[in-house]
């Protein structure tokens, strides 16, 4: 065992002990003096720890103190009963604080019952249950404030981690101070009752075995009962004063004293009115002139002090701010920081700050944030941070998405205006400033709030500037998502699933693929719009084929295959029959005769005429299925999937192009066209 498990054990079975075995008065004095240097120690230790989760055992070392104080009270009680000797520590906290007067002795344990009743216990009660109630009501906003940090990048994963914890500790501890404040109220109360028990005792025991005379036995008695309750009140005065400073400290890390000094000698002008006070006071009424003036004149003094250290150090500021930025502009000019260049950027014009100022009413920032956490479920990675900046060189109502420090596209709205677009059955126009959608480039109108009513009405979906922003902002990282999968992001998944699935990681990761080839695969999945949140079964698929092919387009076709599920529940919806376009197999047989296979993997070498042929079929096919306003989704063989997508992905970006294999057996397809040469 440790020591300190040895101490405190020691201390609680010492208390135990005190209740059943009579103690004598050397060994009551000692235990006296331990506790009295506790109670400082406490004190102390709640005046300046500068956390109060530094201290987050306190309720606990509240019962403790509590209850050997109430031992060492019952081991007095009985040396007072039995003996009338009950040590050099009681008697002298009767006839020394007392005043040798059991009158005196009794005034002052009254008032000091009053202070810790009325005053320090009822207040610290109350701020402890009121700290407490509001602590558990703040958790869930600070949760809030905690998530959207982790999603903006402001903070990692370990540091969100600890903060959670934090934010439960405090709530914990805020609780038990709700409750352990109960334990020196009762404290007090205990010894209130202690004390009368002890005077009655002692008079009766000094009447009917000792033989005294009433008068003697209630003075000796008396003054012993008095000294008996000082002993055990005071101590427990400082642990309620403890207490109440523990639960009122406003700042949970601060340096106690000199912000407490600071706050009250901080102003000179309120020393000076002070100290002007006092001196008048002394020379214009009958007050002692010696004590009044003296101490105006040093409030006067010490006011002249504290302004003119406050002007000091307002020029050492200034004097250290303008050294700063002369060191600033000597030294060699700092680059490096010029050399970052972030993954995703949206600039936008002066117009447009008051969308992305929260003091403003702007809420970009949350759907922002919303936005990285929409990809993370639907797609299953961690967008970088997206850096927002206002940039005066664009129009007001301009702006721009930059990928990697490129810029990609841009956009441009009205401010105080609302967007208008018709889904395609309304009839009735309505009136307004004619433009595009710029993430799908529909047509659209800018109509004003007034309008906005009857919009909707009649049919119009009306969207807002910042749902502009953001749903562009979407498309943009959706399209590019796969270019934004670093390494070390890779690597960050990894570590996640190791948590779980260790024995996978450790068989895949580095034996049959590295972490360059996985990220192959993982790009492959995500530029055509393919969840990666199912990372265990996807590295379950490439544990299986990793060891006869290291060819990451391959593995990506294993890995499609194996997700299939999931790709037919985003393509094909259950209960209805989806219209797709389908292969003609002497098309499928001359990409495969065409596709030539190199150390650097395959590619596919088509025919120009043939190529130019294919793409004209495919171009005629997707106009029938978009005329039906569907989806173009063409099926091909499982082998020929990847050459076909890579032969059409320059022409149609959106098309979708899947596999049989990937397909549910209960899915329902219908062609309606075939892809000819």
């Amino acid at each position: 065992m440790k020591k300190a498990d040895i101490g405190i054990a020691l201390y609680l079975l010492a208390a135990i002990i005190f209740f059943i075995v009579p103690i004598n008065s050397l060994l009551l004095d000692l235990m006296l003096a331990i506790n009295i240097s506790l109670a400082l120690i406490v004190l102390f230790n709640t005046l300046f720890v500068k956390e109060v989760l530094d201290m987050s055992f306190f309720p606990t070392l509240l019962l403790f103190t509590t209850i050997f104080r109430i031992a060492l009270n019952v081991s007095s009680t009985r040396l007072i009963l039995t003996t009338g000797n009950p040590g050099n520590v009681v008697e002298t906290f009767g006839n020394f604080v007392g005043g040798g007067d059991m009158i005196v002795g009794a005034v002052v344990f009254i008032i000091l019952i009053i202070i810790q009743f009325v005053v320090i216990n009822k207040g610290s009660e109350r701020v402890a249950e009121v700290t407490a109630r509001f602590t558990l009501d703040a958790m869930p906003g600070k949760q809030m404030a905690i998530d959207a940090d982790l999603n903006t990048g402001t903070i990692t994963e370990a540091q969100a981690r600890e903060r959670r914890d934090k934010i439960q500790e405090e709530a914990s501890f805020f609780g038990s101070m709700d409750g352990a404040t109960k334990y020196v109220k009762g404290d007090a109360a205990a010894g209130l009752i202690i004390t009368f028990v002890n005077l009655i005792g002692g008079v009766a025991m000094g009447m009917l075995r000792g033989g005294m005379e009433f008068g003697d036995a209630i003075q000796r008695y008396g003054l012993l009962t008095m000294g008996d309750g000082l002993c055990s009140q005071i101590p427990s005065l400082l642990i309620s004063l403890a207490t109440g400073i523990l639960v009122t400290k406003a700042s949970k890390e601060a340096d106690f004293s000199n912000i407490l000094v600071g706050q009250l000698f901080g102003i000179p002008k309120v020393l000076y009115i002070v100290g002007g006070t006092l001196a008048f006071l002394g020379v214009v009424t009958p007050l002692e002139w010696f004590l009044f003036v003296p101490m105006g004149v040093a409030f006067l003094v010490a006011g002249r002090m504290v302004d003119k250290s406050i002007g000091i150090e307002s020029i050492e500021e200034e004097v250290t701010m303008a050294e700063t930025e002369a060191e600033e502009i000597r030294k060699p000019e700092n680059v490096v920081s010029l050399l970052q260049v972030d993954p995703i950027e949206l600039e936008f014009g002066y117009g447009i700050i008051p969308l992305a100022d929260v003091n403003q009413g702007g809420d970009l920032l949350d759907r922002v944030v919303m936005i990285r956490r929409q990809i993370a479920l639907e797609l299953g990675t961690v967008v970088p941070i997206i850096r927002l900046r206002d940039n005066i060189q664009l129009n007001p109502n301009q702006y721009i998405i930059k990928i990697k420090g490129i810029q990609v596209t841009e956009g441009e709205i009205l401010f105080d205006h609302y967007m208008a677009m018709n889904p395609g059955y309304v009839e009735e126009e309505i009136t307004g400033i004619p433009t595009y959608e710029p993430s799908f480039h529909l047509p659209a109108i800018w109509i004003t709030e007034s309008q906005r009513e009857r919009a909707e009405s009649l049919g119009y979906t009306v969207v807002d500037p910042p749902s502009i922003i953001a749903t562009h902002l979407t498309e943009v990282i959706r399209s590019h998502i796969a270019e934004l999968l670093t390494r070390q992001d890779v690597q960050n998944l990894v570590n996640n699933l190791k948590e779980s699935n260790p024995v996978l990681v450790d068989e895949l990761v580095p034996k049959l693929l590295g972490l360059g080839e996985i990220q192959k695969v993982l790009q492959n999945l995500l530029a055509e719009g393919i969840s990666i949140r199912d990372l265990l079964s996807v590295f379950e698929t490439l544990a299986d084929h990793a060891a006869t092919t290291r060819d990451t387009d391959v593995l990506t076709e294993y890995v499609r295959q194996g997700l299939k599920r999931a790709i037919s529940s985003k393509y094909f919806p259950a209960n209805e029959t989806t219209s797709v376009i389908t292969l003609d197999p002497k098309v499928e047989q001359e990409i495969m005769s065409s596709v030539k296979q190199t150390e650097q993997g395959a590619y596919l070498a088509l025919d120009p005429d043939k190529t130019k042929a294919v793409i004209s079929s495919v171009e005629e096919e997707v106009s029938k299925l978009e005329n039906m306003g569907r989806s173009a989704i063409v099926i091909t063989s499982p082998i020929v999937r990847m050459y076909f997508k890579k032969l059409t992905e320059e022409y149609f970006k959106d098309l979708i192009v899947v596999s049989y294999n990937e397909v549910e057996s209960n899915v329902e397809l219908q062609s309606i066209g075939m892809v000819t040469a």
